[in-house]
């Protein structure tokens, strides 16, 4: 028994701009124990409250400190917290406390922090929406807590009923001797619900277009990754930022592919950058458009004398695999007994250079196996236990499909879940098993098993 073995690539490049491994510079992250005070509702949201979430944070390495964790003070509010389908909310994502304190002797200066962060959208409807924050704050004395800073971005309603938003991953940029992140994440997914919107419908044709991008912030000249939903198939996509509701001169196009999905990538040079969108047509237009989801241009610190400023780029790659052979030849069976007719599937390679959000999935389907005289024996009989390993150091986790039968159908072989990044080099094997019936003609029985990276 021998089936053929065919491969399908669909590669994709994302590019990501995410440091997410950098640090705070002299004032370093350092996260305080216990619980912490929530502060006052939003009088424009009457639902709002804040909540309290751990969060693990990196903190710089010039700090000498491993990874930490705390507790977050968070809070959520809406400027309309009863709005209808098709209404743009604008949020409000404020962090009362950090889950950090300045942990050296040296004051940090007014104006330095440039925040950026993510909602999580629950409910009615489901989204992260990308907010970020001006580039101030009050001074930080030697020792002291970092202030409380308030991010914002927009989402438009898609659906009546009841939309809960709660705090996501935040980061703190900080222009200050040299440009640098630090990154703090909920330890648990998602954090407490912190406003509830309840949106009821609008009677008119709702746009569904949306977009996700990659990273909130990035320095003058990185790539963002786009990735965008519910376009009209086969739409050329502009890509822009704004500055304001005004568009700048930093525009890229995609392609939206048959289900009105698109990946793109927006190289961001205007430092009055607030926001990125995505429409189609010439020019845009709210009805055919996705956005403003909110992005920031950081930079801007000043590199002190006798010191130089040292800058590398990571260029994105693509999602691809590779397989150890084409052909895979089965066990033979006895005629008149039948059985399992076994062997093993050419081991896969998947590497996923794209640095950006998206997983993948690697699928395959089977034909019937073609005997001798036209005798056939039918795709469900062919069953696989699938297996994945992931190499050392990959951001994403890979993990096997389900054991059972493959068939015209298809059947999951391994896939990783989106994320906020990932990415990865990985290797999938599976366990083949064709049960043959015990009066099967005698010949060679052949099918075709097509495996598909999408």
């Amino acid at each position: 028994m021998s089936p053929a073995v065919r491969r399908s690539d669909s590669p994709g490049t994302r590019r990501r701009s995410r440091r997410w491994a950098a640090a705070l510079g002299v004032g370093a992250l350092v996260v305080t124990g216990g619980g912490l005070l929530a502060g006052p509702a939003q009088a424009m949201a009457a639902a709002s409250v804040a909540v309290d979430f751990p969060t693990h944070c990196i903190p710089p390495a010039i700090a000498g400190i491993p990874p930490i964790d705390g507790t977050t003070s968070a809070q959520i509010s809406v400027d309309n917290a009863a709005p209808k389908v098709g209404d743009t909310v604008t949020v409000t994502y404020t962090v009362v406390k950090p889950a950090a304190s300045n942990p050296v002797d040296l004051a940090l200066p007014a104006d330095i922090m440039t925040p950026t962060g993510k909602v999580t959208v629950a409910g009615a409807q489901s989204a992260d929406i990308t907010v970020a924050g001006p580039k101030k704050n009050d001074p930080v004395p030697g020792k002291g807590e970092f202030p409380s800073f308030s991010m914002t971005g927009t989402f438009t309603v898609t659906a009546p009923g009841e939309i809960t938003l709660s705090p996501g991953d935040y980061n703190i940029h900080t222009s200050y001797i040299m440009e640098l992140d630090t990154p703090c994440t909920v330890t648990d997914p998602p954090a407490p619900v912190s406003q509830t919107v309840i949106a009821t419908d609008g009677g008119g044709q709702v746009n569904e277009r949306a977009i996700q991008l990659g990273a909130a912030s990035g320095a003058a000249g990185d790539q963002v990754g786009v990735v965008g939903s519910k376009f009209t198939a086969g739409a050329s996509v502009t890509l822009a930022s704004r500055a304001g509701d005004a568009q700048t001169g930093d525009t890229a196009t995609a392609t939206a592919d048959g289900s009105g999905g698109f990946t793109g990538q927006l190289t961001v040079n205007d430092p009055a950058t607030t926001a990125i969108v995505a429409y189609e047509g010439a020019a845009w237009d709210a009805a055919k458009g996705a956005g403003p989801q909110a992005y920031t241009v950081t930079g801007g610190g000043e590199t002190p004398d006798g010191s130089q400023k040292l800058t590398s780029t990571v260029k994105a790659g693509t999602l691809s695999m590779s397989q150890a052979g084409d052909s895979v030849a089965l066990s033979a069976v006895d005629f008149g007994k039948g059985g399992a007719s076994t062997g093993a599937l050419r081991t896969v390679t998947v590497k996923d250079f794209r640095g950006g959000p998206a997983g993948w999935s690697l699928t395959g389907k089977v034909t019937d196996f073609k005997g001798p005289a036209g005798a056939t024996i039918g795709a469900s009989a062919l069953g696989w236990s699938p297996a994945c390993a992931t190499k050392a150091g990959s951001p994403s986790t890979c993990a096997a499909g389900s054991q059972g039968p493959v068939g015209s159908a298809g059947a999951t072989l391994a896939a990783t879940p989106n994320g906020a990044f990932t990415g990865g080099e990985f290797t999938v094997d599976a366990g083949l098993s064709l049960d043959v019936p015990a009066y099967a003609a005698a010949g060679t029985y052949s099918g075709v098993l097509t495996l598909t990276l999408t």
